[in-house]
This record gives C-alpha cells, structure tokens and sequence, in this order.
C-alpha cells in the first residue's frame, strides 16, 4: 500500500494489515517479502519482515498486525488511493457569495 502499510494475505483467505516500526523506502519494487519469527506464527511478538531483493535482506520490525475483514480491506485499498470508490459522493453544496443581480424594470420612465 505504502512504504509503511502492508496487506498480507495469509492462509485461508485472510487478510491482514500490517504496519511497520519505520518507512521501508524501495518497497514497492522489492522482490519479495519473508517474516523472520521466534515462532512459526507471524503475530507473535511482533516480529520483523525481510525483505528480499532492492532492499539487500534488510528487516524491519513489525508495529501492529491485525485481521481485516473484506470491507476493511476494501476501504484501507480506497484510503491509500490503490482503488476508487464504487460510489463517489456527492460534494455538500455550499453558499458562494457573489454580486446582487438587479432586475431593471424596461416600462420604467427613468423620471
């Protein structure tokens, strides 16, 4: 999504969103990712994600990880501007100041 924000597909069909200690610059056309993990569950402790290609094997460590549903995933695709809305909304319509218009009366005398 950004150099900071991931969306992880997991077994299953999940989905998780995932944030990272720091901004990963060049991720966006890094090869591949890994998680390097204490455990064999990605969410435990907070771990750290490896990147593999333009970023030399750098890892990074994890700030948050959490499940999304389908509509989270579709709205946070729509908040980093990765897909447009379905529906675009319509803008509140606002009051705009301008000139009086006076109407002149063309059967006026002008006396």
């Amino acid at each position: 999504m950004d150099d900071k924000n991931l969306i992880v597909d997991g077994i299953g069909r999940r989905k998780y969103h995932m944030q990272l200690k720091r901004r990963a610059f060049g991720l966006r056309s890094s090869w591949a990712i890994g998680f390097k993990s204490r455990t064999s569950q990605i969410c435990a402790g907070f771990n750290e994600v490896v990147f593999d290609g333009h970023l030399d094997n750098e890892s990074i460590r994890i700030s948050s990880i959490r499940r999304i549903s389908d509509e989270e995933h579709e709205d946070l695709l729509i908040q980093f501007g990765k897909k447009e809305p379905e529906i675009k909304q319509t803008p509140v319509p606002r009051d705009v100041e301008g000139a009086e218009v006076e109407e002149l009366d063309p059967t006026a005398d002008g006396n």
